[in-house]
């Protein structure tokens, strides 16, 4: 038992009981001392730390996901990161850029060599939301030297950061690189359709951007890109038709157009369905052709609408007599084509389907331009023929074939150049009506000038149900094209004659034409000889200008010829004009005796009483020889420079300024800087001025007469330099176009050429201008062709 080892017992079991009292004393603490104070005290600072450092990491981590939220859906919002974070690590927006102000985005176009343009809004405010067209500078350029190269869309920056800003701030939303179209394509319409187009792939650059009128098609907006090209003596007009899609915010290019004479788009009510078409006016001459384009909706994301074209080429109705009239509009007939339409619509007594009612509202619209044309006064035979036949008026375009040989001569000239478009008329008329008696006189008319009598007379015998009656009245039409059975000129219109006078002393029988009936060339009571140089008349049908290349009187009864063509058989007297030195007008009446045509020159010899002298050949006009139903003199009422810049004062801006270089041109006034425009406001302020159409569009011309004392004043020089500069001179005129472009000017340096007066002459719409010249007075009408008074 001795050896046997002692069981050892642990010291920590001999310490249980009093650990187990220390226990309960622990725990029975904390309960007194929750009373006293926070449990915080009873822990030590690094817990403390602890959890303040998870706190912290807590609000971190919230903070960084709502900025990964904010990032994900709407980067934009916080973009204020950007101004404490490196550049490394800057926060791409979701414009793809921060926004600008106008300054910056000027700045960023002109580093890379591009034009800021003029900006257009795309709503009610501007400075919301616009369209920026881009334009870069043309090598090797004369005139027009900015091509459009860019579309961009700004719109304003909403983000507080941005709207805290003096300046507005612009993010670009979208944007469309531009290219003008084709040479091509441009010049097409103009082309001859018998010439061959060929392959020009050359772009043409576009050099103005406008946004369309109200009226256009919602929603979103359209605009307008175009250019001009110099075609001859006009301009053709081309471009895009660019569409702003606001749902989508993108620009789209709905088409290219061009238009031989110039004219922009526009859109206009068509079809009546209460959506306007977009009209491109693509007529050249009397040949009117217009393409209208309907939006239709197209089932694409991001291009919900498109311009569909009205087509005539195939039929909307499966209906002959409606087949019929749309062949016949093909070939140019849009009246008659309107008519029967009308007919075929009334008949069917049901609505007509919107297809069809689309291609008869455009053949309509043709039919507007063409009755407008034929009812017109035309000064040239050919073309009242013209624009009679372009209308299916075949009945009247023969009255003016048959009413004089000089109009049977000019009209086979006309005949002779058609390219087939009076042709295809023709005969598209003849297909639906075989036995027309005028449709058959021109189609043979046509093929006698275009292939020989022969032909025609061929044709003629070949057709069935021709009576003689009928056919012997078609050889009768094409012996005119010969000057054979011509009948003579109408002597019952009144005389109408313009032209210079001067007073002569000798007269020889010998080289005058005398009626048979007439007296010898004897005076009687105190009568002298004038001699009138004719500068201008009215033959009873149209104004014929000198010279006098194709008066071509017959060898017999010549005399007569010219009574009848300048209708002193009915009115023999004319009037002599004469400025006295005072400015006032005498006026002697005297009687034409006989006539003389000598090279181009056609002049009448007078009778009458003596009218006084000219004192002074540079101040006082040239007598004037006119017919009292010659003309109507026309006088609007004057108003001043200053009472015209209230009504119009960018127009008398471009006025003072164009005024200005004419005066230097001209030596009035010395070369050198133009004055600003307030210096010559005050000194030009009180001019008078005229406002009235003159070349026919509707829009109003200035006429400003300028006397040379208020030319001397300009110059300030002393009095009575003044007066001796202003013995020697009269008044002179300028006249500008509604588009402030001098039209006409008496500033030519050379002194040979005064406006005398504005006139309204007989049969003729457009008011002309009475110019004194070196030698005579001339008429000068506004040629819309040339654009120009000629």
């Amino acid at each position: 038992m001795a050896n046997r080892p002692r069981k050892l017992i642990p010291k920590a079991s001999k310490q249980n009981k009093p650990h187990a009292g220390v226990t309960k004393r622990i725990a029975k603490k904390p309960q007194k001392k929750l009373k006293r104070g926070s449990w915080l005290s009873s822990l030590s600072m690094p817990t403390v730390a602890s959890y303040a450092i998870l706190v912290s990491s807590a609000s971190l981590i919230m903070a960084f996901a709502w900025i990964s939220v904010l990032f994900i859906f709407n980067p934009d919002q916080v973009s204020w990161l950007n101004k404490i974070l490196p550049a490394w690590a800057q926060i791409p927006l979701g414009k793809h850029e921060r926004p600008k102000t106008i300054k910056q985005i000027q700045l960023d176009l002109s580093q890379k060599n591009q034009i800021f343009g003029e900006t257009l809004p795309l709503n009610q405010n501007a400075k919301k939301s616009f369209l920026l067209p881009v334009f870069q500078q043309r090598a090797n350029c004369q005139s027009d030297c900015k091509k459009l190269v860019e579309l961009r869309v700004y719109e304003r920056s909403e983000e507080l950061e941005f709207k805290s800003q003096s300046e507005n701030y612009y993010y670009l939303t979208t944007q469309l690189s531009v290219t003008g179209p084709e040479e091509s394509f441009v010049i097409s319409p103009s082309l001859d359709g018998t010439l061959e187009l060929q392959d020009i792939s050359i772009p043409l650059p576009l050099t103005e951007v406008q946004r369309f009128d109200s009226g256009t098609p919602l929603p979103g907006v359209w605009f307008n890109l175009w250019g001009k090209r110099q075609q001859g003596t006009g301009a053709i007009a081309y471009g895009h038709v660019v569409y702003y899609n606001p749902e989508r915010t993108n620009l789209l290019q709905m088409l290219s157009w061009t238009s031989p004479n110039g004219q922009l788009p526009k859109w206009q009510q068509v079809t009546g369905d209460g959506t306007k078409e977009l009209v491109i006016d693509q007529t050249i001459g009397l040949e009117p052709y217009l393409q209208v384009y309907q939006v239709k909706p197209v089932k694409l994301l991001l291009k919900p609408i498109e311009l569909e074209a009205i087509s005539l080429k195939s039929p909307a109705l499966k209906d002959s007599g409606y087949q019929n009239a749309l062949a016949i509009a093909r070939s140019g007939l849009w009246t008659p084509a309107f008519e029967w339409l009308k007919f075929i619509k009334k008949q069917r007594k049901r609505v007509f389907p919107q297809a069809a009612q689309a291609q008869m509202d455009l053949i309509g619209l043709h039919s507007q331009l063409t009755k407008t044309q034929a009812q017109k006064k035309w000064a040239s035979p050919s073309q009242e023929v013209l624009a009679n036949l372009i209308d299916g008026r075949w009945e009247k375009a023969l009255q003016v074939f048959e009413a004089s040989p000089q109009n049977a001569q000019e009209i086979a000239t006309l005949l002779k150049a058609d390219k087939n478009r009076l042709w295809n008329r023709t005969a598209q008329a003849l297909r639906v009506n075989p036995n027309r008696l005028e449709v058959q006189a021109w189609f043979a008319l046509i093929l006698a000038v275009q292939q020989g009598e022969e032909h025609a007379d061929s044709w003629l015998k070949r057709q069935p149900k021709i009576t003689k009656d009928n056919f012997a009245y078609i050889q009768g039409l094409l012996a005119r094209l010969n000057g054979e059975g011509a009948s003579q000129i109408s002597s019952t219109h009144p005389s109408q004659i313009v032209g210079t006078v001067q007073p002569i002393t000798q007269v020889s029988s010998s080289e005058w034409l005398q009626l048979k009936s007439s007296a010898d060339l004897k005076l009687i009571d105190n009568q002298v000889w004038y001699q009138v140089e004719v500068s201008a008349f009215n033959n009873g049908k149209r104004w014929l200008n000198s010279p006098f290349e194709n008066l071509n009187p017959p060898k017999t009864d010549t005399a007569k010829f010219f009574w009848k063509t300048l209708g002193i058989t009915s009115d023999p007297e004319i009037q002599i004009v004469v400025w006295l030195p005072n400015g006032e007008q005498q006026i002697t009446i005297a009687a034409i005796k006989a006539v003389q045509l000598r090279g181009k020159v056609l002049r009448l010899l007078a009778a009458g009483p003596k009218i006084p002298e000219n004192q002074n050949d540079v101040i006082q006009p040239k007598p004037l020889a006119l017919t009292n139903a010659a003309l109507e003199w026309v006088q609007p009422s004057p108003i001043t420079l200053q009472e015209l810049y209230q009504q119009n004062p960018q127009g008398v801006k471009v006025i003072l300024s164009s005024l200005w270089k004419s005066l230097q041109q001209s030596g009035e006034v010395a070369a050198g800087a133009i004055p600003s425009f307030e210096q010559m406001q005050q000194k030009l302020g009180d001019w008078p001025v005229q406002v009235i159409d003159l070349t026919n569009n509707a829009q109003p011309e200035i006429i400003l007469t300028i006397s040379a004392a208020a030319i001397a004043s300009l110059n300030q020089s002393p009095p009575e330099i003044q007066l001796g500069n202003t013995e020697q001179r009269r008044d002179r005129t300028i006249i500008l176009s509604d588009r402030n472009e001098v039209i006409y000017t008496d500033f030519t340096g050379n002194d040979l050429q005064r406006l005398s007066a504005i006139a309204k002459l007989s049969d003729v719409q457009s008011l002309a201008l009475l110019v004194e010249n070196a030698h005579n007075y001339s008429l000068r009408r506004w040629s819309e062709k040339n654009q120009r008074f000629e």
